[in-house]
């Protein structure tokens, strides 16, 4: 006799087979099958909205990490640019780059002449205007710190201008020319012979990395140099000033706090702080770091205050919780061997509760690095050229940010800074790209097993 026929039931029925599923299995069965689709689905469409943004950005901003060059030689006449003939940089500085304009237009008319490259239905201001309005200043900058080229013929290379730079990257077209004041067909017809003699080509643009940014009427010089350092000196100053805060606060309210209704407040402030929307905090550093203690508006400094007061209230919530993970068994171990309350944190607890310290520290200054609103705030929205001075002065020094220039060049008309705009955005996903691996990295080289 079988099992099944003893558990028969007195009725004379044969009990259900288990290996025949029953309806309600079937429907359980069928339910785990959609819920495993539905979370596939959910999976794809977001991997297919992440690969568009980002496609989209690859696709509009890789081309400003290139950039249209001109390079012909130009005669720096020593008798228009020094004409006391001194060599002397501080009177050769009185020499406008009006002046050093006029002598590269010379030159490049010269060079289109020599080389029978065709400019009819050209006027000079308008082969002129094909070149850069930085390239003028960078000559001047040149010279006057080699007064000794005065009187040679040196070869430039200079940056084309905003829309010849567009024509080659076929943003800029012949109808849209015929509608546009900055631009001609009949110049981007020279801009073709010019790639056939060799004159024009593009380039790659480390200017876009180093340089300061530029006015509305040079968008192809503007550059992230600025906004570069100013986003490394506000990391190293939030680094500074939230991780040591932090991780002591945290440790305090975890393992040495007493259980009572101040901490509890305490909590739920802190739970609440992380919560409000970062143009509160920009308002606060307005009003606290600006108008009242007198700081310089739209430095560093007053930004990283700002920007630390956003992300204290996460590192001390992923620490605490990193803490919290590390089993009470470890304490009570270290406890049992005679160790004190501190050396039982510090020596054990600690040691354990590191690479979630770490990923949360982390990952909250990624978040920190793009944040925009409060920056706007306190004024780093404001146009920055000159580099800030190396630390300690130049955490006061104006300066912006990479987020911030993002919307800077995105609020501009031109389309050049709009291409500007997503090369800046591949340069910030760069940074976060960077901090979140690095995150992944000192956990797995810090992580312990227990």
């Amino acid at each position: 006799m079988t099992d099944l026929a003893a558990n028969a039931p007195a009725g004379g029925r044969a009990s259900r087979s288990l290996l025949v599923p029953s309806a309600r299995m079937r429907r359980r069965n069928s339910a785990e099958r959609r819920f495993r689709s539905y979370g596939l689905i959910a999976i794809v469409v977001s991997l297919l909205s992440l690969a568009v943004m980002l496609s989209t950005i690859f696709r509009d901003g890789a081309s400003s990490f290139w950039q249209a060059r001109l390079e012909f030689p130009v005669t720096l006449d020593a008798a228009v640019l020094d004409p006391k003939g001194n060599a002397d940089p501080a009177e050769m500085a009185k020499q406008t780059t009006v002046t050093y304009g006029k002598l590269l237009d010379q030159s490049f008319a010269a060079i289109l002449a020599a080389g029978g490259i065709d400019a009819s239905g050209l006027t000079d201001k308008e082969i002129g205007a094909m070149v850069s309005k930085a390239a003028p200043a960078q000559i001047r900058d040149r010279v006057l710190a080699d007064p000794s080229l005065l009187g040679q013929t040196i070869t430039v290379d200079v940056l084309a201008a905003g829309r010849i730079d567009g024509y080659l990257k076929g943003r800029v077209t012949r109808e849209t020319a015929a509608r546009d004041r900055n631009v001609s067909p009949a110049q981007l017809d020279l801009a073709d012979r010019l790639v056939g003699a060799g004159l024009l080509a593009e380039r790659w643009n480390w200017d876009f990395i180093t340089g300061p940014d530029a006015s509305d009427t040079r968008p192809e010089s503007a550059g992230l140099g600025v906004a570069l350092i100013g986003s490394v000196y506000m990391m190293l100053l939030v680094l500074v000033m939230c991780v040591p805060v932090g991780v002591a606060a945290s440790i305090y309210l975890e393992e040495f706090a007493p259980k009572n209704g101040w901490t509890d407040l305490i909590e739920v402030n802190i739970a609440n702080l992380a919560a409000v929307p970062s143009i509160v905090f920009g308002i606060l550093g307005l009003a606290v770091f600006i108008n009242f203690l007198q700081l310089p508006q739209s430095s560093s400094l007053v930004g990283a205050l700002v920007i630390s007061l956003m992300t204290l209230p996460t590192i001390i919530i992923a620490t605490r919780s990193a803490v919290r993970a590390v089993p009470p068994s470890v304490r009570d171990a270290a406890l049992g061997i005679g160790a004190s309350k501190m050396q039982a944190v510090f020596h054990h607890v600690l040691p354990l509760a590191m690479p979630g310290i770490l990923t949360g520290t982390i990952l909250g200054l990624a978040t920190a690095l793009g944040e925009t609103a409060p920056l706007l705030l306190i004024g780093m929205v404001a146009f920055v050229t000159n580099y800030p001075d190396a630390p300690p002065e130049g955490f006061l020094d104006p300066a912006t940010a990479l987020p911030v220039q993002v919307y800077n060049w995105a609020s501009r008309s031109d389309p050049a800074f709009i291409e500007r705009s997503n090369g800046a955005i591949i340069v910030l996903l760069v940074f976060l790209l960077a901090m979140n691996v690095s995150a992944i990295l000192l956990r797995r080289k810090f992580e312990r097993r227990w």
